[in-house]
Formats: structure tokens, sequence, C-alpha cells
């Protein structure tokens, strides 16, 4: 599969699965209320996605355009922290408003986020990857 249609089916099955968990996480562990944080697990999921989207094809053009082909653990660790790093800028102040903290400790909630994200997107690019096949920007 490639494309467009790669590119969708990745990241609305990555979003799909983030929305089950973050709602989850900030109900069980941040103390907020099931409604409220639903909200904004699917706030957040909106807004990731759509990141998911540019970050990806611009990552792509830029694999695309490198001698060395392939996916190793340095490029899938910069896949994943560059685009993690680029949501950092835009959800702690909503999640500062909508859960009506402290920007301080809207980044300490993000970073919490960033820290389980970190993982999960790696896990999900290296078995999306086994599922459905390189990119064409990857295949050696």
């Amino acid at each position: 599969m490639q494309g467009i249609k790669r590119k969708l089916v990745y990241a609305f099955s990555y979003e799909l699965i983030a929305v089950g968990i973050t709602g989850s996480g900030l109900t069980v562990l941040a103390g907020h209320d099931m409604v409220r944080a639903g909200i904004a697990a699917v706030a957040l999921s909106v807004i990731a996605l759509i990141w998911n989207l540019l970050y990806n094809t611009a990552f792509e053009w830029w694999e695309a355009h490198q001698d060395k082909r392939g996916r190793g653990i340095l490029r899938r660790i910069a896949h994943a922290t560059g685009f993690e790093a680029g949501l950092i800028i835009v959800l702690v102040p909503l999640l500062s408003w909508w859960l009506q903290i402290s920007l301080w400790q809207a980044f300490l909630l993000d970073l919490s986020l960033l820290a389980f994200f970190l993982g999960y997107t790696f896990v999900f690019n290296f078995v999306f990857d086994r599922w459905f096949g390189l990119p064409a920007s990857a295949i050696p």
C-alpha cells in the first residue's frame, strides 16, 4: 500500500488507538471527568491527525532524497521524536485551557503523554511497516 491511501490508513488507525488510550489515561491518571477527558482526547487526536499527515508527507519527502534507503533504528527514532516535538507547541496551551490547569501543569502532562507516545509511535510504526510494507520512500 502506497501514497495517500497508506497515509490515511496509518493516520486514522494510529489516532483511533491513541484516542482510547489518551481518554482513559486522562480520566484515570489525571483525575478528570470522562466527558472532559474524552473531548480533550478527541481534540488532541484531530490536531495530531492533521500534524501526522503533514509531518509524514514532509518526512517521506526528506527520506526520498537521502542516499541511504530503509528505516533503521536511528531514522525511526528521528521520525518519532520529530513528530512528538511538533505536537508540544500546540498541545500545551490547549491542554492548559481545556483542563483548566497551569501551563506548567499542562507541560508536565504533555511530557507524560510524550513519554508514552514516543514508545507508542515507535512500536506502531514498526508494526504498521511489517503489516503494510515500507513506503516507497524507504524501499531499498
